[in-house]
């Protein structure tokens, strides 16, 4: 069994034309700040084949480029991307992905056997993709199955947000975001899971629902 860690956010989703879901926590979970099961980001986009959605969950944030070459996927931690197909705000299809031996296993889009906090890895379905983690410093290692795309790997943080001043404007110490702004998180790391599945795989029609969650022993 596996035990909700960390819920990030819920999206919506359209799946007919472009638009972009992105959830952000940063900083803001001490829980499990520094916890290899820490979510920094969320974002689920049309791909560039506009027949498929990208779904990506980021963890492990503010990684400096020194501690990027040590940090690893736990190997007790599933990442799960949940997806509500018919507005009912409850998962109809989960993909997860799990490392094991320096490689990321995929499972799904596939019906969980339970909805909710708890999950079963979806070993009763067959593995839909695995590729090696790409390791830091190394180009993007991107394995292809069944028409999805699959990696895993540290990149750096895409997520910009002036922390500093967003800290004086809850303050009230500052009325407004500077322009430019200084990026809190420049120069730091995550590690990413990226899978872009055909839209087809996923089903409904109009708008999905679609959250993240990681999930430890």
């Amino acid at each position: 069994m596996k035990n909700l860690k960390k819920t990030l956010g819920v999206g919506l989703l359209a799946l007919a034309g472009f638009i972009a879901v992105i959830a952000a926590d940063h900083i803001d979970a001490p829980a499990v700040q520094g916890d290899t099961s820490d979510i920094t980001d969320f974002y689920a986009f049309q791909g560039e084949n506009t027949s498929n959605l990208v779904f990506v969950a980021n963890t492990q944030g503010l990684l400096s480029p020194t501690a990027t070459g040590e940090a690893t996927f736990s190997e007790n931690v599933l990442i799960e991307f949940n997806i509500d197909n018919t507005g009912d705000n409850v998962e109809d299809l989960v993909i997860q992905a799990i490392p094991r031996d320096g490689k990321m296993y995929f499972f799904g889009p596939v019906a969980p056997s339970q909805t909710g906090l708890n999950s079963n890895i979806a070993i009763s379905a067959p593995t839909t993709g695995v590729v090696d983690i790409t390791p830091y410093g190394s180009s993007a290692i991107v394995s292809t199955n069944a028409g999805m795309n699959f990696f895993a790997g540290p990149r750096d943080d895409p997520f910009f947000m002036d922390f500093a001043q967003y800290t004086q404007i809850i303050g009230g110490m500052a009325s407004g975001f500077n322009d430019p702004g200084s990026d809190t998180f420049a120069g730091t790391n995550v590690l990413s899971v990226v899978v872009e599945v055909p839209k087809s795989m996923i089903g409904g029609s109009g708008t999905i629902n679609t959250w993240v969650e990681t999930k430890t022993k």
